[in-house]
């Protein structure tokens, strides 16, 4: 039977029944039996749940934790940490020979040897194993394969029982067992660092936590190598591809609690060895040699992928046209007949330059005309048989680039193709892609790593245009790909500036545009939801803070979306945009919300995130290419499984089935953040705003939600936060190293 469960967030008992053990991350379900309980009701039972590695039915485990309540499965406990003993009792002994962890010993031999030998089994196995062929139907080879088995089992307990020692997490043992083997001890006491560099998950604070543990000093040569290295990584992950040497020593040593002069040695070390790149700056005002400190490292593969970008540009202005050639205004006059009107000059002008020049940008804001300068474009070269490819970083932005121009369109991965046993992309530098001239949209996504894979797969006489907005938010990953290209004169840039869809009375546009500019003037605003209108494309409505915000938003989805524009669906057309994860008016709380509104029914399958139901909207969190599914792409669950624990999810019509260890690439995508939004546009899109929000309220951050909705934007919360984001245009600086690249090939 399931007891209540207690208030303590420790439990100590045995561990009764496993009912779901995945392979890949020893993520466990399991029945559990409390000693607190076990006087007062023998039966008495728990669940459990958690990564559990290398425990066994009848143990004694101690957990640490923290209860939580499952829709459908009632209460359970996430086991945080834990510690197992063998069990000492004969019936724990019975039930953990029994359980199948020894091959050899099923539930009838379990039986007979604790039989024979009771609480003294376990030291039987260990020790006198040659005894276990007393036992009836047990002779030399069974008894000999027994004894190993049981040595195999007793060394992975003792690795995992190390590794939680020195606090390592049981997730965090998973990995390293798998990654090193037996041989993750060895690998821990005397390389410790080594983890941090080869197992995603397993950071520099957890090696280095084990390091100090195991006795490894503050100033070690190991621990400052690591150390300057997880700097950079972390430094990366705010975007920087590349850091000044004076800020990182400051910044490495402040991290690290040691002496600057130390930091700069291992730099020095760093460098000589070539696990860092160091550029020199150039000389101060004045100055014959370059300031003190002043000098740019970078991790290496920063550099490559930047030195990369800067080599093809060049080579793309070396190398003449692939193109036949084309009277380009008479194309630009071809193609206006064929739209009907007359382009502006600027639009004439982006249309020449990419005819006329292999390396070009094209840059401006909603509603400047870049649709109509692509399709121009794409019918102008289809009509010159030429090979033209289109490509955006994301498949939304892909499928609304093909809707646009009429020609056909892929994400960059898919149009680069990866190889799982190369671990690169099947075109690149050595088998560019078969094609004259390659577009690719929503630029501003570029990341130097992505960039560089994709320009390299340029061939040398194609012509390439960026498109993309540089107001939005820059890149998720390290660059600043396309402001480098467009400061360095790369090539001929057009920034489109007349806004077209104003005449139309867009709010969305001029709304968009008035936060470029910084106007913090709140669009037309309402104070309750009655108010807003169906005419209207872009709407505030006050919130008074986080709950009224959450139920407005809620309300929202659920009946005035329905209610007020009837042809949009409440979950596939609908797209809640929020600036942070955590918080009433989050991410994560807005899609358990959003869920139990939106589709309360269904019976799911509950993962380590959240519990997936059929119909719920998702959103994969990593590239995967064997599923040829991608980072941002959103989808929808179509069948879950629970017996064999899987889902079925449907992604631009096409059906994957997703084992549970691939449950953490999927989050319920009712809700996303602004960030992952990028490239993508919604039919509706609703986003919460709150002073809250303090620490992502930015400039770009608002102006790249407000224009991801093409027909419908609801903003919902404090008049103070829309004005307090429309005023924060200090978006953080991003140190790269590829504007001096740029300039250095062409010397």
């Amino acid at each position: 039977m399931n007891v209540a469960p207690p208030a303590p967030t420790s439990l100590t008992g045995v561990l009764e029944r496993i009912i779901f053990f995945n392979e890949e991350n020893h993520y466990t379900i399991a029945e559990f039996r409390p000693d607190a309980d076990r006087a007062a009701d023998p039966a008495a039972k728990v669940t459990i749940v958690g990564a559990l590695p290398g425990v066994e039915c009848g143990e004694t485990l101690h957990l640490d934790g923290e209860w939580t309540r499952h829709a459908q499965h009632g209460a359970q406990f996430k086991v945080t940490a834990f510690k197992s003993e063998l069990p000492a009792s004969v019936y724990g002994i019975r039930k953990y020979l029994g359980s199948g962890l020894v091959p050899g010993i099923g539930k009838v031999y379990a039986n007979k040897i604790v039989d024979a030998f009771g609480t003294d089994t376990f030291r039987v196995l260990s020790e006198e194993s040659g005894r276990l062929r007393d036992v009836a139907g047990i002779g030399q080879k069974r008894a000999g394969s027994i004894k190993q088995a049981w040595e195999e089992k007793r060394t992975e307990r003792e690795l995992y029982i190390f590794l939680q020692t020195y606090g390592v997490t049981p997730a965090q043992c998973v990995k390293l067992v798998n990654h090193f083997g037996p041989g993750a001890k060895q690998v821990l006491l005397h390389e410790p660092y080594r983890v941090a560099r080869e197992i995603d998950g397993i950071g520099f604070k957890t090696a280095d936590r084990v390091a100090i543990n195991l006795g490894f000093a503050n100033d070690a040569p190991p621990r400052l190598d690591a150390g300057l290295i997880y700097a950079l990584e972390t430094l990366q992950e705010e975007g920087h591809t590349a850091f000044r040497e004076a800020d990182l020593v400051a910044y490495s040593a402040n991290q690290l609690e040691t002496n600057s002069d130390l930091v700069t040695a291992r730099i020095q070390a760093l460098v000589a060895g070539q696990a860092l790149v160091r550029h020199a700056a150039p000389a101060g005002p004045g100055a014959a040699a370059p300031l003190p400190g002043s000098a740019l490292l970078q991790l290496p593969h920063n550099d490559r992928a930047e030195q990369k970008i800067a080599e093809v540009v060049a080579r793309l202005g070396r190398v003449g046209s692939g193109l036949p050639p084309i009277k380009a205004d008479a194309a630009v006059r071809w193609a206006e007949d064929k739209a009907g009107f007359a382009f502006h000059e600027l639009q004439r002008t982006a249309v020449r330059h990419a005819l006329a020049h292999k390396f070009t940008i094209l840059t401006g804001g909603p509603g400047t005309g870049k649709t109509t300068i692509l399709r121009a474009l794409v019918e102008i070269l289809k009509a010159k048989q030429v090979r033209v490819h289109l490509a955006a970083p994301t498949g939304r932005a892909a499928q609304r680039l093909a809707e646009t121009t009429g020609g056909f369109a892929s994400t960059i991965h898919r149009l680069l193709k990866y190889d799982p046993a190369t671990g690169g992309f099947t075109s690149n530098e050595s088998h560019p892609l078969a094609t004259d001239f390659l577009i690719v949209d929503e630029a501003s996504m570029l990341d130097a790593r992505l960039a560089s894979a994709l320009l390299q797969a340029v061939p040398a006489r194609a012509h390439l245009l960026l498109v993309g907005d540089t107001d939005q938010l820059p890149s998720v990953g390290a660059g600043n790909v396309l402001k480098d290209l467009i400061a360095a004169g790369a090539g001929p840039v057009t920034r489109l500036s007349v806004i077209y869809r104003q005449q139309e009375q867009s709010g969305i546009v001029t709304t968009a545009h008035a936060i470029n500019a910084g106007d913090a003037a709140l669009p037309p605003a309402v104070t309750d939801l009655a108010g807003v209108q169906a005419w209207s494309d872009l709407t505030f409505v006050v919130a008074t803070d986080a709950e009224d915000c959450l139920r407005k938003v809620t309300a929202l989805c659920t009946e005035f979306v329905p209610r007020l524009w009837p042809w949009f669906d409440p979950v596939n057309d609908v797209q809640v945009l929020a600036p942070m994860h955590k918080g009433v008016a989050g991410v994560a709380n807005l899609n358990a919300t959003l869920q139990g509104a939106l589709n309360p029914h269904a019976r799911g399958l509950r993962g380590p995130a959240a519990e997936y139901r059929p119909g719920d909207k998702v959103i994969q969190l990593r590239n995967n290419y064997d599923k040829n599914l991608f980072n941002g792409d959103i989808g929808a669950v179509r069948s879950v499984d629970a017996a064999a624990g899987t889902l079925d999810a449907e992604f631009d019509g096409e059906r994957h089935t997703f084992e549970r260890g691939e449950f953490n690439d999927l989050v319920l995508a009712y809700a996303i953040s602004i960030h992952k939004s990028q490239g993508s546009e919604y039919p509706v899109v609703i986003i919460p705003l709150l002073k809250g929000h303090f620490m992502m309220l930015q400039r770009n951050l608002l102006y790249t939600a407000i224009t991801r909705g093409r027909k419908k934007v609801v903003v919902v919360g404090e008049p103070a936060a829309y004005a307090m984001a429309v005023r924060n245009s200090e978006s953080k600086q991003r140190v790269t190293h590829l504007q001096a690249k740029i300039a250095a090939v062409r010397r």
